[in-house]
């Protein structure tokens, strides 16, 4: 029983998202299985359990690096781990433009080019917790932000 929970534990845990704790990365130890008690009508098992993870909750201020995933003439996304950052194009420096015939399309300047795969650094300016998931908005307009080379 001890092993069908520790499974279940792993694969209903590992991954997800609350607004409470944030992205739950991974499991590390299990500290306590509580006794379980049978639900009445089905026959099921519930069991209070009772474990250490790692987990990632952003919060506004910090920066962080990612990979962009997605350019359109209203901003991009980017991947920071399993969180995805939306930078509008009012939080980019004004000297880079949007080039929607650029195959793929991109945002650039003289020095810099963001287009889907670029590493970038942004900083957090906004974050909404929903109970199942975290909604961030980035910035790259600060000194030190933007494309990583």
């Amino acid at each position: 029983m001890r092993q069908f929970v520790t499974e279940k534990l792993y694969q209903d845990v590992e991954g997800s998202c609350t607004g409470r704790f944030g992205y739950i990365v991974t499991v590390l130890a299990l500290v306590e299985i509580g006794v379980g008690t049978i639900l009445p009508g089905n026959g099921s098992a519930e069991f209070k359990v009772k474990y250490s993870a790692i987990v990632y909750k952003p919060y506004k201020g910090q920066v962080v690096d990612g990979v962009v995933n997605n350019v359109n003439k209203l901003g991009f996304f980017a991947d920071v781990g399993p969180l995805q950052v939306y930078v509008s194009q009012h939080l980019i420096p004004a000297d880079m433009k949007f080039d929607p015939n650029g195959n793929p399309p991109n945002y650039h300047s003289e020095d810099q080019k963001i287009e889907k795969g670029t590493p970038v650094r942004l900083k957090i300016v906004g974050t909404r917790v929903d109970a199942t998931e975290i909604f961030v908005i980035g910035t790259i307009k600060e000194d030190y932000l933007g494309v990583i080379e």
